[in-house]
């Protein structure tokens, strides 16, 4: 047995499926076909784990394919394998009957290894969170899904950036007629070292708190240049950055990951103008068909976006297993204590 493929604990065997779990998430390749964004592919999970999480991969292996489940140990069990850069968290199995008969199997013998698991960050416009929701019931687990966050996309359809731009608010339009020739607006599709620590820079002198995960951040960014997603845009003004966002594009859609601007020149309104040249940029060169902000209640980003779409999180609990209604009951008085102090 190598290290890349180490068994945290033997397979099981339940009908003619194969469930397995490791420690590597280099098991995760097998399923690079089926990501969606950057943050459902083997090198995202391998990025976490280079700076210090703990992966847990659940597989299940059959006749009709393969299933996967990144997960990391709680104290209570598991959970999904997330980090709050990334934007969602899903299954990744085998499509139809096949992969959800893989999950099925998956759910079962994970009750043999935890009491609870909690699913988070799920999407259900892929139907996601309904398609685990029923695997973890079928299997026997209590399940609670509950609305988590908000996701803000663009549904670009066939408009170009001067008919999505029309249709923005007008104070939008008119800022940018009115400050657009006050910067310059640089746009790097491969990592540029000058540009990412302009980049470093405006955010520490913006409004966002202290990155705790830079290494993790810039790492990312490499990589995403190294494979042709950056989308790296610097706003310079007289010649000094004032402005910087990191976006990236893949399968058809543009993801905004960070944004920023130099708060002692936020007369500027140089992020507006960052931000309308980089839609633009991927709308009439990459032509993507969605446009991805995240996660979050920002109201800003209702200005820039079309639709709003739920993040879930789901949890299972064992009904057989006393830790699972102990679990339950602790986090039931910590929500009424909770309630109690806001009354």
């Amino acid at each position: 047995m190598t290290a890349e493929t180490a068994i945290v604990t033997m397979a099981a065997t339940i009908g003619d499926v194969t469930v397995s779990y490791h420690d590597r998430v280099s098991k995760l390749q097998a399923f690079d076909h089926l990501a969606r964004s950057p943050f459902d592919r083997s090198d995202w999970y391998g990025l976490l784990a280079q700076f210090g999480k703990r992966p847990l991969v659940a597989m299940a292996e059959g006749p009709g394919g393969a299933a996967a489940l990144p997960l990391v140990r709680t104290e209570s069990g598991f959970a999904s394998l997330h980090h709050w850069f990334a934007f969602a968290w899903r299954p990744l199995a085998t499509p139809g009957p096949a992969g959800d008969a893989l999950l099925r199997a998956m759910a079962k013998d994970l009750r043999n290894q935890a009491p609870c698991i909690t699913l988070d960050y799920l999407p259900d416009e892929d139907g996601s969170a309904t398609r685990l929701r029923a695997a973890f019931r079928s299997a026997g687990w209590l399940t609670r899904l509950e609305p988590r966050d908000t996701n803000h996309v663009l549904n670009v359809g066939t408009r170009n950036f001067a008919t999505y731009w029309a249709q923005r608010p007008g104070p939008m339009r008119t800022t940018l007629k009115r400050k657009a020739k006050k910067v310059d607006v640089e746009i790097s599709t491969g990592f540029d070292n000058a540009a990412w620590q302009a980049y470093v820079d405006i955010y520490n002198r913006s409004w966002k708190t202290v990155e705790q995960d830079a290494g993790l951040l810039e790492a990312f960014a490499r990589r995403e240049g190294d494979l042709g997603h950056l989308r790296l845009g610097v706003a310079r003004h007289e010649g000094v950055p004032v402005a910087a966002q990191f976006w990236t594009v893949e399968h058809g859609t543009a993801f905004i990951h960070k944004l920023a601007y130099d708060q002692d020149h936020a007369k500027l309104s140089a992020g507006t103008t960052l931000s309308a040249a980089l839609f633009a940029h991927v709308i009439d060169t990459d032509k993507v068909a969605l446009v991805d902000f995240g996660t979050g209640g920002d109201g800003y980003k209702r200005d820039w976006m079309d639709t709003e779409r739920p993040r879930y999180r789901l949890t299972c609990v064992d009904p057989l297993q006393p830790a699972a209604w102990r679990l339950v009951a602790r986090k039931a008085a910590d929500r009424l204590a909770s309630h109690l102090r806001r009354g």
